[in-house]
């Protein structure tokens, strides 16, 4: 009884999870909701206590930081789009293990909306920046380790080179090495961390576009 069990599990979970299509459709769905509750937070000054122009910018003024917290937000999650997208190209076959790490990586991207609005209500404590980078890390600790699983399972494409797979490994741990550094500078100021973290994310979405232009120039 227990071998036949242990038969059936063993079948089961060797073709459990094996469509790359569906874990990219559902990533795109979780993702585009977690987008969407970022800006639901986000709201307009009320009318009730315009009375000018001058009140008008005043206000806007005050929700200045936290829209400068939901736009990082919104380049973090395009971030870590962007590079659980670049895994998903590169495999021939998925299996139950890397998509549970996977729906790991969704969690993480659902609970965004919620440091992001902690961050914004709280931006001058330092635990609430702890909180925000926290999501941040294991959001690259899950996304290295599902790379680390693809690789070791043998999951991705042949033309997958050792370089490549390095390369993915190296990026992951250098961007969550910035974002450390820049929770780090909230013992300054927790407008330097943000402002920090910013420039990070902005590196990241602008340096592809240059090597973009490069390449279609030559």
């Amino acid at each position: 009884m227990l071998a036949s069990s242990k038969m059936v599990n063993t079948s089961y979970n060797r073709f459990a999870g094996g469509s790359v299509e569906r874990l990219a459709a559902l990533s795109d769905g979780i993702f585009a909701v977690a987008m969407t509750l970022l800006l639901l937070d986000l709201h307009v000054p009320a009318h009730e206590a315009i009375h000018s122009d001058a009140d008008l910018a005043h206000a806007l003024l005050v929700l200045a930081p936290q829209f400068a917290v939901y736009l990082m937000s919104f380049l973090t999650l395009g971030i870590f789009w962007v590079g659980q997208q670049s895994q998903l190209n590169r495999l021939e076959r998925s299996n139950r293990n890397f998509t549970w790490l996977n729906l790991a990586f969704l969690f993480c991207v659902t609970v965004m909306p919620f440091s992001t609005r902690l961050l914004a209500e709280f931006v001058e404590y330092r635990w609430a920046l702890a909180a925000y980078w926290f999501n941040i890390f294991i959001l690259g600790a899950v996304l290295y380790a599902s790379w680390a699983c693809a690789t070791r399972a043998k999951l991705v494409r042949d033309d997958v080179t050792y370089e490549i797979a390095q390369a993915v490994c190296h990026r992951i741990i250098i961007a969550q090495s910035l974002y450390a550094f820049g929770a780090l500078l909230c013992f300054i100021s927790t407008t330097y961390s943000i402002a920090f973290i910013v420039l990070v994310q902005l590196n990241y979405t602008i340096a592809p576009m240059q090597w973009f232009r490069k390449s279609a120039a030559e």
